[in-house]
């Protein structure tokens, strides 16, 4: 069986820390962009993308949220 370290067992439960953290903003992300996407849809506006080196609007009957 490996030994570890007390400064590595540290290190490996804030890597773990940080990546939960970067989980839930990843989360926090999505969920606050389809919210955003459901009121423009809502309200009749279009959604403005990129797409293929071009801006490009999307029509609110169109927007997928």
């Amino acid at each position: 069986m490996k030994k570890t370290s007390l400064t590595e067992s540290k290190l490996t439960s804030v890597q773990n820390t940080k990546s939960e953290t970067v989980d839930k903003l990843i989360i926090a992300a999505q969920e606050a962009v389809r919210a955003a996407l459901r009121e423009h849809k809502r309200v009749g506006n279009h959604v403005a993308v990129w797409k293929d080196g071009k801006v490009v609007l999307i029509p609110p009957e169109q927007i997928e949220a």
